[in-house]
């Protein structure tokens, strides 16, 4: 066993170094936040920050297509992940993606690859999730500590409602088969939310001292919170929240991915600038399968259906395609 650069211990076969994937108009950096895969449209949503376009990634061919009309900024990146497009998600046949200088959400045409709507927003937007169960948008806002959400019919959102969320919300995750919603407050407790009910219905200390991401796996009833001072953690949501495993990661966590069918949690470090592969046992314990060198500020990652993990890269406006060479834990 030897040590990365982030200190932490390599296991199991090597992991080949990340291709970089250039997204449109990023050479002057991109303020990444949330990344996500939608297997429905079957590419991975990368909102592109300053440039004003929302791009979609097949992972079979690593082809991009670009949403544009989203705020654009002329300047280069300076740093931070609070101009343009930030966050999406697709459900009931569209993409819905945050515009945080317009204080908005819009709702993308797939097919069309175009803005066909927008709504506004109560506060600043941060993560954007369809909620299938409810047929709902939701929207978190977290200067206000509130989860905005909306119905969806021909071709419209309408507000319906906010959820209060103390100390939070950070992250967003969708647990359809047990009716809730998971998220963070900034520091240590996970917080569940009846998804029929919009009202918080039990709340879990993580062990975190800066809690951040999330991720689920929902057959094995298990929530992952990424800690921002280099650790992840698993949660049994089936069991009052226990803890059930936690290793040491890189540090500078932010956001998280899982891959359910391989059974590997993805931690990116933005500031020790690695990414760790975690194998998950049945009981939620977790190992450490390997560790590889990303870039500085590589603070986000999203996972397709193809062993691709999908680094952000601010710096260079890219994302590093990374193989995941482990088999399924």
């Amino acid at each position: 066993m030897i040590l990365g650069v982030s200190g932490i211990a390599l296991a199991g076969a090597p992991i080949a170094a990340p291709t970089a994937l250039a997204l449109p108009g990023g050479g002057s950096g991109i303020g990444f936040d949330d990344l996500l895969f939608a297997p429905s449209l079957h590419r991975v949503l990368a909102p592109g920050g300053r440039t004003g376009t929302l791009d979609l990634i097949d992972p079979a061919t690593q082809k991009i297509e670009s949403i544009a009309g989203f705020s654009a900024q002329t300047t280069a990146f300076g740093g931070g992940h609070g101009e343009g497009t930030t966050s999406a998600d697709a459900g009931a046949g569209v993409i819905f993606a945050s515009d945080r200088d317009r204080g908005e959400v819009a709702i993308v045409d797939p097919k069309a690859l175009k803005i066909v709507g927008t709504a506004k927003l109560a506060a600043g937007p941060d993560y954007v999730r369809w909620v299938e169960p409810v047929h709902q948008l939701w929207v978190t806002e977290p200067h206000t500590k509130q989860i905005e959400f909306f119905t969806f019919g021909s071709g419209k959102l309408v507000r319906a409602g906010a959820i209060d969320v103390p100390g939070g919300p950070e992250a967003l995750v969708i647990d359809a088969a047990r009716g809730r919603a998971y998220t963070n407050t900034w520091t240590d407790a996970t917080v569940a939310i009846d998804l029929a009910q919009h009202r918080e219905v039990a709340r879990w200390a993580n062990g975190c001292k800066g809690a951040r991401g999330l991720a689920l796996d929902a057959a094995r009833g298990l929530v992952f919170v990424g800690c921002e001072e280099g650790k992840a953690v698993a949660l049994d949501v089936a069991h009052g929240g226990k803890q059930v495993g936690s290793i040491t990661t890189g540090a500078g966590v932010d956001i998280i991915a899982y891959n359910a069918a391989l059974g590997h949690l993805y931690v990116p470090g933005g500031d020790s600038a690695t990414l760790a592969i975690i194998g998950v046992a049945a009981n939620g314990a977790l190992s450490l399968l390997g560790s590889v060198a990303t870039a500085a500020d590589a603070h986000c990652v999203a996972t397709d259906d193809a062993s691709h993990a999908y680094v952000c890269d601010p710096k260079r406006g890219a994302l590093l395609v990374v193989t995941d060479p482990f088999k399924h834990s």
